[in-house]
């Protein structure tokens, strides 16, 4: 027999990244919220790979924490080794990595929920969403407990009617064998809410002391440490940092692939989800980039207190005979003793387009959604879309519009957008590819972009903004001051710009303009400046940035100029594009199901021609002359 539980404003389904955001963004602005987890031993669970960051994934967690979520903090916290990756190319793509200590990240991030004001956590599979004349009003536990609530965010990750294979083993479960959420999905089915079937996998974990690292290459760490949280200083998080190791595939790895193609349930049919196109397994990697004579895999620790090793590039559903086998013919692996098999996961997600670009569903009030339920992959993707659904749902609550942040405002914006506009018939990934405003949108100047709006929503301290305040007013400054700075010609002038291969001068110029030229930096040019003031790295290097790319920047913010343009031509919520003449069907069906907010918005919706654009905007044209 049920029985009301509680009566509260926020219920978080789910404890994974996206669910630990979105309780701790909606406790914190205030809101009674209860997270529920089917396990709470799974909170902030990394089943894959225990990293943080990396490529495009770095700039989504400097944006979280900029708008005062907790995923920086933590990794910042319990990282084992740092990196920041891609700096041969440019401050646009530059992007910070940390391998985490797996348990100590949990550990860390649920003392964080338990201390936080206004959150519960509990551990209970919801079964039900209690709705009423499409408005959600409460859910229903395993236990037949009720908890009515104003808003309900779904985080279920890669819980629902989950199942893991490899070979011919199946289990009827969710990640590193916990159990499945297996009732929930057959409500949202009957609430008309449409699911998809993904799939994602990981390797094998390996004992480290079967290990043979002497024919691997080392794999070190940055000296110098960036922290993801903008509230963080290098010297408060430095210390000493584990090693990583690279080796490498072979064609005799690759022939036992091969030959046991048939008995991978991913080529027999078996698996039904469709998996993720930028992050392969192993034998999809073989069938695919056939002319590749090898594959990179690095080696990492699972944690500092544990011998378990990760195999990164080398998930597999193949039988654990063929994964053995398979692992063995691999230089240093010869000897290996997996502690975890390699398995593929199955599971349930949406269909984003069914939500608005707010991250509530089109069709049920107060229900919102976030993370990989939404079909995107990775545990920034998820937190990412955590905070904001968090947000929303007290945004809804107060009866204030959402926050919605623009392809132009951060690659969160980029994320959902994508997301909610086009959908995706695979595990979504971020990449700095998909930000078309990349130059203006890096991780540097996250807080730049972010924090002020943290700020508003109460998220960010008074402390920690009044310091982003001075960072700025301190690099706006420096930024001038370079800018005034008369470089006279000398023989310590002539002697640094030929070290650095460059175009000696004759007479006097600015300091801003030798930064500019593509060998010289705010760094390299320190000795010629008598005057520089003490600055921190983070503060130096946004200096070098504003003024080494200043003309780049300001023919991106041109473009944004125009983007935003299109993006202020507001759409009626409740139009009925069938009766536009003039547009094609396709576009009518398209714009129907989408409901986009704006003209730029429709825009980007895959069916929607620019023919189409111009008859959306005369109708637009003619409707405001009318009134």
């Amino acid at each position: 027999m049920s029985y009301i539980a509680d009566i509260i404003d926020v219920a978080v389904i789910g404890g994974g990244h996206a669910g630990c955001e979105a309780a701790l963004a909606a406790a914190r602005m205030g809101m009674k919220t209860v997270l529920f987890a089917i396990s709470l031993d799974s909170i902030a669970m990394m089943p894959c790979n225990p990293s943080i960051g990396g490529s495009s994934k770095g700039h989504l967690v400097r944006e979280i924490d900029a708008l005062g979520g907790e995923m920086g903090k933590n990794i910042d916290k319990t990282y084992i080794q740092t990196k920041m990756l891609n700096t041969a190319k440019g401050p646009a793509v530059y992007s910070l990595r940390a391998q985490a200590d797996k348990v100590q990240y949990q550990l860390e991030m649920k003392h964080t929920l338990e201390k936080t004001e206004n959150l519960r956590i509990r551990q209970d599979e919801i079964i039900e969403l209690i709705v009423q004349d499409n408005m959600i009003k409460g859910v229903k536990t395993n236990g037949n407990s009720i908890y009515e609530c104003k808003t309900v965010i779904l985080c279920t990750g890669t819980y629902l009617k989950a199942r893991c294979l490899y070979g011919d083993t199946i289990t009827e479960c969710g990640p590193n064998h916990l159990m499945a959420a297996t009732k929930l999905s057959q409500c949202l089915k009957d609430l008309g809410i449409q699911l998809y079937r993904f799939k994602t996998g990981t390797p094998a974990r390996m004992n480290k002391n079967s290990i043979d690292f002497s024919k691997m290459q080392p794999q070190y760490g940055d000296d110098n440490v960036v922290p993801f949280s903008f509230e963080n200083t290098p010297e408060d998080i430095k210390r000493n940092q584990v090693l990583c190791w690279l080796t490498y595939t072979n064609e005799q790895t690759h022939d036992i692939i091969k030959q046991n193609l048939h008995r991978s349930p991913m080529y027999s049919g078996v698996i039904e989800g469709t998996g993720p196109r930028y992050c392969p397994s192993i034998e999809d990697k073989v069938v695919r980039f056939a002319d590749k004579q090898r594959h990179q895999l690095f080696i990492e620790p699972e944690g500092e207190n544990t011998e378990e090793m990760y195999i990164q590039g080398m998930s597999s559903s193949l039988p654990e005979d063929v994964q053995i086998a398979m692992y063995r013919t691999i230089p240093g692996l010869e000897h290996c003793e997996m502690t975890r098999n390699a398995y593929a996961i199955e599971y349930d997600c949406i269909d984003a387009t069914q939500l608005k670009i707010s991250l509530e569903f089109k069709n049920i009030k107060g229900l919102f959604s976030a993370g990989q339920f939404n079909g995107s992959s990775g545990y920034e993707e998820a937190a990412a879309q955590g905070l904001i659904a968090g947000i929303n749902a007290v945004k809804y609550i107060k009866g204030e519009s959402p926050i919605i942040l623009k392809r132009s405002d951060a690659y969160i914006g980029v994320l959902i957008d994508d997301l909610v506009t086009k959908g995706t018939k695979e595990p979504y990934r971020m990449m700095t590819s998909r930000a078309e405003y990349r130059l203006l949108l890096r991780q540097d100047n996250a807080d730049q972009r972010l924090t002020p709006l943290g700020y508003e929503l109460g998220l960010i301290s008074q402390q920690r903004y009044q310091h982003f305040l001075q960072k700025q007013q301190q690099v706006t400054e420096e930024i001038k001051r370079v800018s005034n700075v008369i470089i006279a010609p000398s023989e310590v002038v002539e002697e640094l710009l030929q070290k650095y291969n460059s175009t000696p001068i004759h007479t006097g110029i600015r300091l801003s303009e030798l930064m500019k030229r593509p060998e010289l930096d705010y760094q390299k040019l320190a000795v010629l400046d008598t005057e520089r003031p003490e600055l921190p790295f983070a503060m130096q290097e946004q200096v070098n940035i504003q003024i080494k790319y200043e003309g780049y920047i300001k023919q991106q913010l041109k473009q944004v100029e125009q983007f935003q343009k299109m993006e202020k031509k507001l759409l009626p919520e409740d139009l009925d594009y069938s009766t536009i003449k003039g547009l094609r069907i396709e576009a009518q069906q398209k714009l129907n199901a989408i409901r986009p907010v704006s003209l730029g918005h429709a825009s980007r919706i895959t069916g929607v021609s620019p023919a189409d654009l111009s008859v959306l905007l005369i109708y637009m044209e003619q409707q405001k002359a009318r009134t």
